[in-house]
Parts: structure tokens; C-alpha cells; sequence
């Protein structure tokens, strides 16, 4: 304050008590806007350069921070006693090789001249000695003639006959008629992209390094006419999936080039479900242009059961969809307040409100690891979780409420904390539903190759191909879901495809219809 405004001050005590308190009142608001700015730029920075793991080191780590250290919790639970019963432990080294793959032996042998022993016996063989090694053969085309003989009467030639007079066998059912893919190319082709997030212009360059020249647009074309052949399958598993007691559901963007009426920079999405019987799970990607509840009404329609999403406001409509018990994420829950623990940044180890949060949640997965260590499931996992999970959960929502009345509002601490407060109801539907976890990571797991293919193929070209690899992801998501190897199915399902006709023939093709023994190839026949 400079000399000129000091002459201008009043001489009221009054009118000086209320121009100090409006600046100290400025001050404090201005002090409140510089800390929530700190912390979003320390969030972003922690977003953009840190690591996106939100686990954090045990309670019991000997190593202590270097500069600073840890404070006490404000009203830190009490730490939780475990008991680690008795358990064996594997030896360690090399796991042994699987015994499915083939195995060629070598046998590496003395001369006859060193098998005379020096008293003049010959020795005998009292054992051996067995290394294995891990060989690869690269891959190799081949070309599958199909030969069809042509029979004619030679003493009808030039008549004029009732009928054929060349007979000819008919040609073998096809995935893709008149083309040159067969089941096993068109399977690989698939996997690659969809599976190991290689695009068509990469294998490309594989192909032609393997000597044929096979085109990404031919590739692309195959895609598509395969998705199409595979309609009615991936049809009958959105009814698997809806057949079950629990439906986990989450979306994720999705740029589309062509689409009509819209900008080819227009963010669309691809929505996923998992569900159907918790041991034959089945998963379905779905593409849509926007990301509207009706999308999710629609995927859900005439579905009873419970539903286990995140807190997009966009599913809100579940909490008073009849048959439908709207469940929550915990996991979202954690991540809120694991913001305000990168926030703080590195040279902040004083423990906080956060922490203490995360504890609380920390508990609860430990509660969830230790059931899952003793098989627990049905009534057994329900007590296990009304027992112990439940008085945690209580204190927790306590301890929620009582920081509410504190935290400022905008704050990340605030946002995390009313975040939690209004998804509660969801947060505990998993203490009665033995067959759901408490967050929605299933789903999150299936859309995650996905999310990766995408960084790779970048986008999609026109609806028809988002679609379409939203129905080749959804088998072969739902075959890895079962425990079947991705190629081995989709070869499967291709070889068979071409001569279902009734449903219940579709329906053999699920993935949660087969089993792994069921998918040999002709090769596995070599193995020993």
C-alpha cells in the first residue's frame, strides 16, 4: 500500500475494521483459487509425465522419503490385522515347456569305440540326460489346390439327353464364396488386427516379405464380408449376454471418416457389454455415433438383473429402470481420490485426507483378495463381505459425510468426496450379489485391446466397418473370455459357418459353446 492511499483512509475504527475484513475475505478466496490452480496443474502434469498406475506402496515399506517425513492421518483407521495362514511355495526356475507343442528328439551320441569300457566289457545304458529347447518354424503359405473331376458319357456325346450330361462334385461351402481366403487365412488375418492390433497395412508388409502380394483393401473387404457372415452368431450372443444375472457396461470413443452427416473430426463410441452366466461369459462391442442413454437402453432392453457401471450420468436412468438393480464402481471411486495423491506431487509426503480414503478402499480389496484365495462364492462370499466389509464400508460413509461439511467443493478432495456421497447407494449393491466384484474392471478389461488396436489403426472409415470390427471383436473378446485361443476359434467358426442353417447350429458356434480340445488343428496331431 503506497503513501498516497494511506493519506485516504478513513479515521473510523468501524470503517477500517470493514475494509480490513473485505481484503482479508479477498485474500482468503484468492489463496482458495491459487491452491485449486496448483492442484490441476499438478494433476495434469502428474497425467502427462507420471505414471498412470495407481498403486501405492505398502503400509509396511521400510523405505522412508528422503527430505520429508510422513505425518500421521487425520483419523486414520486403526490398521488391520491379518493373519497369513501356513502356505506352500513354488520352487523357482524356468517353467517347463507346455506339453501340447509338438517335439522333435535329437539324440546326441558317444561313438561305438568310447562304449568299450577299459577292462574290455561294453557299457551299458543306465539313463539319460534331456534339455529342451524352444524352436519356431516362420510362417508358411501354402496354396490349397481344390480339385473338382468333370465325367461325361462318351456315347451320349452329340445327343440330344434329358439332364446334365457333365457331372461335376459341387464346390465346398466357403466363409467368403469365390475367393481365394480360406478359414485358416481369413482367422489369421482377423487375429492380427484385431487381437495383436496390427492394421491391414502392416500385414501388408508381412505378406509381401512372405512373397505374396496381398492388398489392404482386399484384407479390409474380407473384414467385412466375414462380420456380415457372422451376423447371426454374434446376434445369439447379445441374448447369452443378457440371459445372465450381471451386466457389466462402459464405453469408450471411436473416430469414424465417412459418416453421413457428420464431421470426419466427430468423436463416436463403441459401447461394450459383458455378461451372461458368471462361469460362460460372453462379451459384446457395439458401435453408436453418439453416447446417449438410448444407446444403453437400447443394449439393455427387456433385461432383469443388475447392472455394474461408472458414474456417467448417462446410465442414471438404471436407478428407476424396473428389473434392474443399478450397481457402482469402487474402483472410479478409488481413482478420484488417487488424483489428489498425484496432485500432490512428489515433494508432498505429508498424509492426507486421500490416503486415508485409500485405506479405507485398500481394506476393502484386501477383503475381496483374501475371499477369492479361499474360492469363497454364493452365501459363503456374502457373509465373508456382511461380516467385514460392511463395518468398513459404514465408518467409511461416515467419515465421507463428516468431510463433506469441510471440503471446499471445487476442490479435487471436494469433487472425489460428493463423487462417493452420490454414487453410494450403487458403491454397496456388491455385499448382496455374490456373482459381481465390487468395481466394473470386467468390462474395462474387455475394452482395453480396443483402446490399444485404436492407437494403432487410429480410426475406422465408414459406420459399416466400425461395426464391423465391433462384431469380430466381440468374438473374439468373448473367446479369450472362455479360456479358447483366438485364431483356433475363428477357424473354427469359419470352417463350420458356411454349413449352419438353424439356429441351433448357430448357436454351437458361441464361444462359451465350445471348448479348447474341441479346436485342434490338423497339426496338433504331431505332437508326442
Amino acid at each position: 500500500m503506497d503513501s498516497a492511499t494511506l493519506t485516504t483512509l478513513p479515521d473510523d475504527p468501524e470503517i477500517l475494521k470493514g475494509i480490513i475484513g473485505k481484503l482479508t475475505r479477498e485474500q482468503e478466496r484468492f489463496c482458495q483459487e491459487i491452491e485449486l490452480l496448483r492442484e490441476q496443474i499438478h494433476l495434469l502434469i502428474a497425467k502427462r509425465f507420471g505414471p498412470s498406475s495407481e498403486k501405492t506402496a505398502p503400509r509396511d515399506n521400510p523405505q522412508l522419503p528422503l527430505f520429508d517425513l510422513p505425518e500421521p492421518a487425520e483419523i486414520e483407521p486403526a490398521p488391520e490385522i491379518v493373519e497369513v495362514p501356513a502356505h506352500s511355495r513354488r520352487k523357482r526356475g524356468r517353467k517347463p515347456l507346455p506339453a501340447s507343442l509338438p517335439r522333435i528328439e535329437v539324440v546326441h551320441d558317444i561313438d561305438e569305440a568310447q562304449k568299450q569300457c577299459g577292462c574290455g566289457a561294453s557299457l551299458s545304458r543306465i539313463g539319460e540326460e534331456v534339455a529342451e529347447k524352444l524352436d519356431i518354424i516362420p510362417a508358411t503359405i501354402r496354396v490349397i489346390r481344390h480339385i473338382r473331376p468333370k465325367y461325361a458319357c462318351k456315347h451320349c456325346e452329340g445327343l440330344d439327353t434329358d439332364g446334365a450330361t457333365v457331372k461335376i462334385a459341387p464346390a465346398p461351402p466357403q466363409i467368403i464364396p469365390k475367393g481365394i481366403v480360406t478359414a485358416g487365412l481369413l482367422a489369421q488375418v482377423l487375429v492380427g488386427k484385431f487381437c495383436d492390433a496390427l492394421p491391414f497395412y502392416r500385414q501388408e508388409k508381412q505378406f509381401a516379405r512372405l512373397g505374396v502380394a496381398l492388398g489392404r483393401a482386399t484384407m479390409c473387404s474380407w473384414a467385412m464380408k466375414a462380420a456380415e457372415a457372422c451376423r447371426p452368431v454374434v446376434e445369439l450372443l447379445h441374448h447369452e449376454i443378457r440371459s445372465g444375472p450381471l451386466i457389466n457396461i462402459d464405453e469408450t470413443s471411436v473416430q469414424v471418416l465417412a459418416e453421413p452427416g457428420r464431421a470426419a473430426t466427430t468423436k463416436s463410441y463403441m459401447w461394450v457389454c459383458r455378461g451372461g452366466p458368471p462361469d460362460k461369459p460372453g462379451i459384446r462391442y457395439h458401435y453408436a455415433p453418439s453416447r446417449s442413454k438410448a444407446v444403453a437402453k437400447q443394449l439393455l432392453t427387456e433385461y432383469t438383473g443388475v447392472v455394474q457401471t461408472d458414474g456417467y450420468n448417462g446410465y442414471d436412468f438404471l436407478d428407476t429402470q424396473e428389473g434392474v438393480i443399478h450397481a457402482g464402481c469402487l474402483a472410479h471411486v478409488r481413482r478420484t481420490f488417487d488424483e489428489i495423491r498425484k496432485a500432490r506431487g512428489k515433494k508432498h509426503h505429508k498424509t492426507g485426507s486421500a490416503d486415508v480414503a485409500l485405506n479405507w478402499i485398500k481394506q476393502l480389496y484386501r477383503i475381496e483378495s483374501e475371499a477369492k484365495r479361499q474360492e469363497l462364492t454364493g452365501d459363503e462370499l456374502l457373509a465373508e463381505r456382511r461380516g467385514k466389509a460392511k463395518p468398513i464400508l459404514d465408518d467409511f460413509h461416515e467419515w465421507l459425510r463428516e468431510k463433506a461439511t469441510r471440503a471446499v467443493p471445487k476442490s479435487l478432495l471436494g469433487k472425489a468426496v460428493n463423487y462417493t456421497l452420490g454414487q453410494w447407494d450403487r458403491l454397496v449393491v456388491y455385499l448382496d450379489h455374490a456373482e459381481m466384484s465390487p468395481d466394473n474392471n470386467l468390462v474395462e478389461n474387455a475394452i482395453r485391446p480396443f483402446v490399444v488396436g485404436r492407437k494403432n489403426w487410429l480410426f475406422s472409415g465408414t459406420p459399416e466397418g466400425a461395426q464391423a470390427s465391433a462384431d469380430l471383436y466381440s468374438l473374439i473378446e468373448s473367446a479369450k473370455a472362455n479360456g479358447l485361443e483366438p485364431y483356433r476359434y475363428l477357424r473354427y467358426l469359419f470352417e463350420k459357418l458356411p454349413f449352419a442353417q438353424s439356429p441351433e447350429d448357430y448357436r454351437a458356434l458361441l464361444p462359451m459353446q465350445l471348448k479348447p480340445e474341441q479346436l485342434r488343428l490338423d497339426y496338433d496331431a504331431t505332437a508326442v
